[in-house]
């Protein structure tokens, strides 16, 4: 029998309620009393109108935007399951923090803030690098296919941790939050993970990653194959399925993904690793699923097996596999123009505009 959660991943569940129904019938006129035919703008009135039912108003908000980028590193990634070595996640963090990778680009680009969060790199950074969140559970996580990944202690730990980056970036301001990762190897903890809580085979939700050929992307599939042999995780227990396949970086996605909805805020999902924290987060509390925003759709197979569990259509399909929250930030561009029609489109009879 599982345990069930306590202390603040147990007050975090409890405080998740659904979006705010009564306010969808406001948000429908709201948008129906708008200079344009009903529907007409599509996904920006489907995006408005969730912001309106979350933030329970129908003058929303999400100018303030902030993408958190949580890194770990995975003893899986030295069975060759990835193009890249581990010795990349470290140096991927310095990036960040120098500002010269994709998601400081495209985040300078959304105006959002990037948190960059140390939850379990295989480096010890110094305590006062600049810019870095140090939550490390420890460097890097055991090798999946040989046995759990990490402790449920761990596990809880990643996820609160999420769930803390997560409220001091909303206390910080945040209006909108969006999820992002660096691990190398991580899209084989997220396979398993995706396999086991919806139910699909590994071979269906099992991708190329940083580009694996064909030989590699077989080894990939085995290793996901191994790693449900040699753990048999439960997926009516989810933290268990964290303990069992997942990352430290994907359980403080989870987290986050919690934090917000349980403070009301939006939080745009990124690609496949995201979506295996968001597949956690829902199966932990399932009305956490209706404080998420799909960014984007990615090219990894499982991503749209997760999306389709969710109940979450893609913002955006650019047919990219990055991570890091690139899809997520390019995303908060539409999130946000969404939420500019709601608050300043004028309405018929402002613009003394005849209704149908």
């Amino acid at each position: 029998m599982p345990q069930p959660p306590d202390g603040l991943l147990a007050r975090t569940l409890a405080a998740i309620t659904p979006v705010g129904d009564t306010f969808t019938p406001l948000a429908a006129a709201r948008q129906n009393s708008l200079t344009k035919p009903p529907g007409s703008l599509g996904m920006l009135e489907r995006l408005g109108s969730q912001v309106c039912r979350i933030q329970r108003t129908v003058t929303p908000s999400v100018a303030r935007k902030t993408v958190l980028v949580f890194a770990a590193d995975h003893g899986v990634a030295r069975e060759g399951v990835s193009a890249y070595p581990p010795e990349v996640t470290p140096q991927m963090v310095l990036n960040f923090l120098s500002g010269g990778a994709a998601i400081n680009v495209l985040a300078r680009h959304a105006g959002a803030r990037v948190v960059v969060v140390d939850m379990g790199v295989d480096h010890d950074f110094p305590a006062d690098t600049k810019g870095l969140t140090i939550r490390k559970v420890r460097r890097g996580t055991d090798t999946i296919t040989r046995g759990p990944a990490m402790s449920r202690a761990e596990a809880v730990t990643a996820v609160e941790a999420g769930i803390e980056v997560a409220a001091a970036a909303i206390a910080d301001g945040a209006e909108l939050l969006a999820t992002g990762d660096m691990g190398i190897g991580n899209t084989t903890p997220s396979a398993a993970i995706t396999a086991c809580l919806t139910g699909r085979a590994p071979d269906r939700v099992t991708g190329r990653g940083t580009g694996l050929d064909d030989a590699g992307l077989a080894a990939k599939v085995k290793a996901v194959e191994r790693a449900f042999a040699a753990n048999i995780p439960d997926p009516t227990d989810p933290l268990g399925v964290l303990a069992a396949l997942g990352g430290f970086e994907i359980g403080a996605i989870c987290g986050a993904m919690l934090g917000a909805a349980a403070l009301r805020v939006p939080v745009v999902v990124d690609g496949f690793i995201s979506g295996a924290g968001a597949l956690l987060a829902a199966a932990l509390n399932p009305d956490a699923a209706g404080y998420m925003i799909a960014g984007h759709r990615s090219v990894e197979p499982g991503h749209q097996v997760q999306l389709d569990h969710l109940g979450l259509a893609p913002v955006l399909t650019l047919d990219m596999r990055l991570g890091e929250g690139s899809g997520a930030v390019l995303a908060m561009h539409v999130v946000e123009a969404a939420v500019r029609v709601i608050n300043e489109m004028a309405t018929f009879a402002e613009a003394g505009v005849s209704g149908r």
